[in-house]
């Protein structure tokens, strides 16, 4: 708008400038950024809450894992590191609250993340491997034997040598991490010799160590504070190059929910043995004793239960197996007169198949050998309790329904139209008309076809039996 003279008024120019100047200093609508709080050891449920969470949203700038954990599963680490890196979102691990780590199995997937963070008195590292059992060697957990660590400018890591010390199973194992974590620090340009040292070693850092060290980026002591340091950062991501624009972001907090709560409680290989041996015990009792149809149904829902735990981790079938078998013996115990050897043998069975049932250990999945002997216990007493209850209760006699009438006493009471009626167990019955009953003789019950009562005489002056 121009003025008379052909001007433009100085406050247009003014409103002009400012808003020029707005364009430049304030930011653009940074989005939204996901943060999942992750809290305890790395199994299915964690697996499947983080992958189901790292799909792409519109104005999703990235996704926080904030991550504490004393470690997991080999199998649920590499689904989640398949996950990120193969997500079309940026990823930050970030090792939360204060007091918080990231050991053996959170160790890798900070190495596996765009951004690695900590807060402050956290820690990571000992991401050595454990072999089932704990199997001499130490399942790749020993310290290297000397002159095996890389040297200082000779060997740069490259070539994997395997530890002098323990088995061949435990070496590969171990091997086969030190591969895969220094695959991940060179791809993310983080200090691949730590992460060497914290699978071999079972190494560990603070996060001001961490850092110093090159092994995380930065470190934050909060969510807010670590998306403002982040924003502005270029990543590579498996769809292209990413800039982060997390100032001021919107933040969505996400825990898991009950399903994925559930999940976890259900993938616990003790749950799994506990909900394996109720399942037996209704099967057990309903085969014995048919009819009541509960311990049946409550049986069949604790197998099917505890069979869908199992097929979640990696368990070895022949420790299954063993369980069953053991469970079967000690069943069997209560019908043949084994003098407790099948009840002993089910025992020890039942033990070895726990101590087998993991293929590894891991934090949050072990079966120790009190809970295997005190089940083992417990089992045993349990069945052999139920069992000589059932062998009694079948010697004791009828003592209900029409069974209940053979040997019962009883007495003529009339005659009607040549038909006999008596008085049995507080009931008039028909009575099959022998010779020689009258009225007032005493009677004992000897057969039942239909509702007439065959029957036989007690008094020896009212004639022969029926």
């Amino acid at each position: 708008m121009r003025t008379k003279t052909g001007k433009t008024p100085w406050r247009h120019w003014l409103a002009a400038w400012l808003l020029a100047l707005a364009g430049f200093v304030l930011p653009a609508h940074a989005g939204t950024v996901r943060v999942l709080t992750v809290d305890g050891v790395i199994g299915p449920a964690s697996a499947e809450f983080i992958i189901g969470n790292l799909n792409p949203a519109p104005d999703l700038e990235a996704v926080v894992i904030a991550l504490d954990t004393p470690g997991g599963l080999d199998s649920s680490m590499r689904q989640i590191i398949k996950a990120i890196l193969a997500s079309p979102v940026p990823v930050v691990t970030y090792v939360h609250p204060e007091g918080a780590r990231a050991a053996s199995a959170g160790t890798f997937i900070l190495y596996a993340s765009h951004i690695a963070a900590m807060t402050p008195a956290t820690n990571l590292g000992a991401a050595s491997p454990v072999a089932m059992g704990g199997l001499p060697g130490g399942g790749g957990g020993d310290a290297p034997a000397k002159g095996d660590a890389p040297k200082a400018g000779g060997d740069t890591g490259d070539t994997i040598r395997p530890s002098l010390g323990g088995d061949t199973l435990a070496r590969k194992a171990t091997n086969d991490a030190i591969a895969y974590i220094r695959s991940l620090a060179e791809l993310r340009g983080r200090n691949a010799e730590f992460a060497e040292k914290a699978v071999r070693e079972a190494a560990s850092l603070s996060a001001t160590a961490a850092l110093r060290e090159g092994v995380i980026d930065l470190i934050a002591p909060d969510v807010p504070t670590l998306l403002a340091r982040i924003d502005g950062r270029s990543l590579k991501l498996a769809n292209g190059t990413h800039v982060l624009k997390t100032r001021g972001a919107s933040i969505d907090y996400r825990s898991p929910d009950w399903r994925i709560k559930l999940l976890a409680v259900l993938a616990n290989p003790q749950l799994a043995v506990v909900l394996m041996m109720i399942g037996f015990y209704g099967l057990f009792v309903e085969f014995t004793s048919p009819g009541f149809g509960v311990p049946g149904v409550a049986g069949a829902i604790c197998l099917l239960l505890a069979l869908y735990a199992l097929q979640m981790l990696p368990i070895n079938w022949a420790g299954v197996g063993l369980i069953v078998f053991g469970m079967i013996l000690m069943g069997a115990e209560v019908f043949m007169p084994s003098f407790g050897v099948l009840g002993v043998g089910g025992i020890i069975a039942f033990m070895l198949g726990g101590l087998f049932l993991m293929d590894r250990e891991a934090p949050g999945f072990g079966v120790s050998m009190p809970f295997l002997a005190g089940t083992a216990i417990a089992a045993a007493g349990l069945i052999f309790l139920a069992g000589n209850l059932l062998v009694r209760s079948r010697e004791r006699p009828v003592t209900s329904g029409q069974e209940s009438l053979i040997g019962s006493t009883g007495q003529i009471v009339r005659r009607e139209d040549g038909t006999l009626w008596a008085h049995v167990q507080g009931e008039l019955w028909q009575v099959r008309n022998p010779a020689g009953l009258a009225d007032g003789a005493r009677i004992r019950v000897t057969g039942l076809d239909g509702l007439i009562l065959s029957v036989t005489t007690l008094d020896s002056d009212h004639g022969s039996p029926s």
